[in-house]
Formats: structure tokens, C-alpha cells, sequence
């Protein structure tokens, strides 16, 4: 690999702090070098990570699925920040830009990649994907064309959003959702209220949710939705028929994990309609109703990830439709990261995005 060529007549440091996994459930603030960056890769300051779901997973449990954590790993994927320098190669960027960062970085070469599903390259290098360091750090190294201009009038905070919102689009574009369906999206984390984003820039007609936390479905109406259903109080696939005139919903949805949400996601639907599978539950199988699938032609859509997303999901946030900033809950700089993933798991009545900010 080559040095990088930096740009910055201020000069950059030696090292730099990052926020450390040494074991699951504990994080050690690090002084560690500043990375390295090929002649096509771009040296970026990060300035706001979004906590996810999969790095709660890999703080609590070390592992999630085929993935483990063997060694002390930086976790955080949802990021954006400022190119602090350019590999020699890198044209279409410069220090100084703004960028929201696709966190995996894939091979080119193997057949999904070449068939344009990249999400699906077995030899993905995604960020706080072990044995892979993630953004919890105030620098990162990433591919150039995995860094995405974007305007001044769009927050880091929110730039870092683009992330988790290309998982809705990806849920869009992979069940067909066409201008005026009814989409039920069961589960109202993170990923599920971006999801209603991205519903609604879709064209969707009717956006029904459902969820166990009220100020989530609060949060799920501010961004679009037209019916919140708490699940403690009413059996969401029985009120998703009830608002569709015993019809059913054309899309659902499923975003939480749950195996309770996806039964309900799957009951909740129309006959010829369309179910996408968002979340990971815990366990591997869970039972469906096989009759009610083919007897009703439903269709089953895997999400992993997304694919070509950023570009479009940096449009739809900077058009103004909806405001992804009131999302942001709870702010943390990089020495309280183990304090801001606690709040993230133990606080779910009360936050709904939990950010770091490694420069901040």
C-alpha cells in the first residue's frame, strides 16, 4: 500500500483515538496509528457514527451468526465526515468535502458483483464486521467510490442515516413497492423508521406500523406514517385488515427480528402480496404457515444490506420530505462510547438514535 498524499497544509497527526472492543461489554479508548491509505482510497475525519443494532449485538454477545469476534475490534458502520486526505489515484475527491461513508467494500470481480448485487460478494469487507475495524475512530480509510459528496445542507448526523436508510430502499426496490400500495412495516427500531422514510419516497399510499414502544410509533407518524399500532394493546395483522377492508396490506415488512412481527407481518398481508424479511431473529428457524404462503401466492424477499442505494438515498434526505434529524436522541463523544451503547440497549422507551461523535 502507499502513503497517503495529504492535501492539508495544516499536516495530519501520527496517531488518533478509537473507541476499542476488547471483550464483549467492554470498550477501552485506544491510541492507535492513523491509518494508511492506498493510492484509491481517501483518509476521512469522522465526525458522527450512528449506533446500530449489529454493534449492540457484537458488544453483548461477541458474535452474530457465522461472524465472531476473535480479537479487539472498532466497531460503528453508520458514518460520515470530512476527506482529510486522497490517495494518488483519487480525482473525483478532495480534502476538505463532505462525505457519507458506504461502509462495505466488495471484490469487483465475482459474479454478484458483476450482476450488480454487490451486497451479496462473499469477499465484502464491511466496516465492524470481524475481523474488520469499524468508524468508532477519528479516522477512517475507505475506497474513494465509497465516499458520497453530500451538501452543506445536510448534517453529519444525518449523512450517517443514509446508511440504515439504504436498508429500506433496498426493502423497496427488492419487493416491487409502487406508487399508492399499502405497506405494513412491523417494528419501529431504527432501521423501521427509516424504512417508513423510504415507504413514503417511494409513493406509498398507506404506511402502517406496528411496535411496542410509544415513542417509536410517535417517531414512525412524524416521518410518515398514516396508522401506529402498539402491539401490547391490538394484534397488528387483524388491524391492518381492519384498515383495508378485510383486504390485507399489499407489502409487509419485517424489521425487528421478532418471530412474533414476522407471523404478524406475514397474516397481515393480501393474497398475491409481498413480505420482506428485514430483521435477524436470534434464533435460526422460525416456523411459517406454509398453506397460507402458497395457498395466497406470497411472495418472500431476503434483505441483506442494499445495493446502489447512497446516491439515491442522499437525494431523497437533502429533497426535504422528511425530517431524519429528530431521530437523533442521544449524543456521545468518542471517550463515552461504552456509556453510549449501554444507552442504547437499556433505554429503548426513551432513544431511538444513539450517535457518537469521534471528533467531537
Amino acid at each position: 500500500m502507499s502513503k497517503s498524499i495529504s492535501l492539508d497544509p495544516g499536516g495530519l497527526p501520527s496517531t488518533m483515538k478509537a473507541a476499542v472492543m476488547t471483550a464483549p461489554g467492554k470498550i477501552d479508548i485506544h491510541e492507535l496509528p492513523l491509518p494508511v491509505i492506498a493510492e484509491d482510497e481517501v483518509l476521512i475525519q469522522v465526525m458522527a457514527v450512528g449506533i446500530c443494532g449489529s454493534d449492540l449485538h457484537y458488544y453483548q454477545h461477541g458474535r452474530i451468526g457465522r461472524y465472531v469476534v476473535e480479537k479487539p475490534i472498532v466497531l460503528g458502520h453508520e458514518c460520515a465526515g470530512i476527506i482529510a486526505a486522497v490517495g494518488a489515484s483519487v480525482a473525483s475527491l478532495n480534502v476538505g468535502d463532505r462525505v457519507a461513508v458506504e461502509p462495505g467494500k466488495t471484490c469487483g470481480r465475482c459474479r454478484a458483483c458483476k450482476e450488480g448485487r454487490y451486497n451479496l460478494c462473499p469477499d465484502v469487507q464491511f466496516l465492524a464486521t470481524p475481523p474488520v475495524d469499524g468508524a468508532f475512530a477519528q479516522y477512517i480509510a475507505v475506497r474513494a467510490d465509497l465516499a458520497f459528496p453530500i451538501p452543506d445542507r445536510l448534517s453529519f448526523e444525518e449523512a450517517a442515516l443514509v446508511e440504515p436508510f439504504s436498508v429500506g430502499i433496498h426493502a423497496a426496490l427488492r419487493s416491487g413497492l409502487q406508487p399508492g400500495d399499502t405497506v405494513a412495516i412491523m417494528g419501529m427500531g431504527p432501521v423501521g423508521l427509516m424504512a417508513v422514510a423510504a415507504a413514503k419516497a417511494f409513493g406509498a399510499g398507506r404506511i402502517i406500523v406496528s411496535d411496542l414502544e410509544p415513542v417509536r410509533l410517535q417517531a414512525a407518524l412524524l416521518l410518515g406514517a398514516d396508522h401506529a399500532i402498539n402491539v401490547k394493546e391490538q394484534d397488528p395483522a387483524a388491524v391492518v385488515r381492519e384498515l383495508t377492508d378485510g383486504y390485507g396490506a399489499d407489502i409487509a415488512w419485517e424489521t425487528a427480528g421478532s418471530p412474533q412481527a414476522l407471523q404478524s407481518a406475514l397474516h397481515a398481508l393480501r393474497r398475491g402480496g409481498k413480505l420482506a424479511i428485514v430483521g435477524l431473529p436470534a434464533q435460526d428457524e422460525i416456523p411459517l404457515n406454509v398453506p397460507v404462503i402458497a395457498d395466497n401466492e406470497i411472495d418472500i424477499y431476503g434483505i441483506f444490506r442494499y445495493a446502489n442505494t447512497y446516491s439515491r438515498g442522499i437525494s431523497f434526505m437533502t429533497s426535504g420530505g422528511f425530517d431524519a434529524g429528530a431521530l437523533i436522541t442521544d449524543r456521545y463523544p468518542l471517550a463515552r462510547t461504552q456509556e453510549a451503547l449501554e444507552r442504547a440497549i437499556h433505554n429503548k422507551s426513551g432513544s431511538l438514535k444513539v450517535v457518537v461523535y469521534p471528533n467531537g
